[in-house]
């Protein structure tokens, strides 16, 4: 098979590799669509991903395909099934995996990571990490499932009630899928902010009443003028120093502020605790997707959740080098790699 594999910092070559049989607990997949997530430019940069890289590693792990062969031990899925892939796993024997906690486990594994992934034409994943998707739901769409997740975890922890303002930090790939959870969930002020005025119009589509350009608009008179006395929520989708000093800044009283986007891991933010005090502000993080892959397949199947935008970019497998050279990902929108 064809595959693209990553040996060290900006070096990942298209090459053919041997397919082994699948293990008795193993499905062989065919993979048809596999996500660029901002761990995989981490990756390629030389950062840490969600768990140690060690190359040489097949990376992505934002990928939907079809069952080509399984396991004699497999009874999840069949030959055939069209399927999207929870990358994470766990020990489910330690502190964290017994106390709900499972994916702060210090034996997490994860596929496209730590494991081969999915930016390769077949990929090897054990049963428990594979989930049916109904033909109602495109491969490409299917491909979305993980980070739809983990915008749902990071939803879970937010404590969002019916009627509260939440502002959106950033409206790429990530922002959108928040818009709508937010929405979904009962907010009735939708705050997206966003410099980019093509972004700022899809975040309307997606159910954004409040559009703000950080950079030429007053956030103040803004929110002044929509009678926005306090918001309750913020999530900062955009994983920059100064998103998350300016998520911070227009929180309101007693509000809770998801740093959600993923920042370069030696970034330091610079906070002041007395402001924090002074207004009761609780500062969140969400970290990877636990007890959510399926629901986010349920949500797809539902229709409750649209991807068809947020998807601008096919490339060809071989064509993979593009999109980190040619930093394809801080395009429009979602870039999916075509195995």
């Amino acid at each position: 098979m064809k595959a693209a594999v990553f040996y060290e910092k900006h070096k990942i070559i298209v090459e053919d590799l041997d397919i082994r049989e699948p293990n008795d607990d193993e499905v062989l997949v065919r993979v048809k669509y596999c996500g660029v997530c901002g761990t995989d430019v981490h990756i390629y940069e030389g950062a840490k991903g969600s768990t140690d890289v060690n190359p040489p590693r097949i990376l992505g792990h934002e990928f939907s395909g079809q069952v080509e062969k399984i396991g004699k031990n497999v009874t999840k899925v069949k030959i055939g099934d069209k399927v999207a892939i929870d990358p994470n796993d766990y020990c489910n024997n330690c502190y964290y995996c017994n106390n709900a906690k499972k994916h702060l486990c210090n034996s997490m594994t994860a596929v496209g990571v730590s494991l081969n992934g999915g930016f390769g034409e077949y990929a090897i994943v054990k049963e428990n990490l594979v989930f049916k998707v109904s033909d109602s739901v495109s491969y490409e769409s299917a491909a979305m499932a993980e980070p739809i997740s983990c915008c749902l975890h990071g939803i879970d922890l937010m404590n969002i009630n019916q009627g509260d303002t939440v502002m959106i930090v950033g409206a790429g790939n990530i922002g959108l899928i928040m818009i709508q959870l937010v929405k979904y969930k009962g907010a009735v002020n939708i705050i997206a902010v966003e410099p980019v005025e093509k972004r700022r119009e899809r975040a309307k589509k997606y159910g954004a009443n409040i559009v703000i350009d950080p950079v030429n608009d007053s956030t103040e008179n803004i929110l002044k003028e929509n009678n926005i006395f306090n918001v309750d929520k913020v999530i900062d989708c955009a994983g920059k120093i100064q998103t998350a000093e300016y998520s911070i800044k227009y929180a309101g009283k007693g509000a809770e502020v998801m740093l959600f986007g993923l920042t370069s891991p030696d970034d330091e933010l610079k906070i002041k605790p007395f402001e924090l005090f002074q207004r009761e502000i609780t500062i969140k993080t969400s970290f990877v997707n636990p007890y959510a892959f399926e629901r986010a397949i349920h949500l797809l199947e539902a229709n409750i959740i649209n991807v068809s935008d947020i998807i601008t970019d096919i490339v060809e497998l071989e064509n993979i080098n593009d999109v980190f050279t040619k930093k394809l990902y801080l395009k429009d929108g979602k870039v999916l790699i075509k195995a």
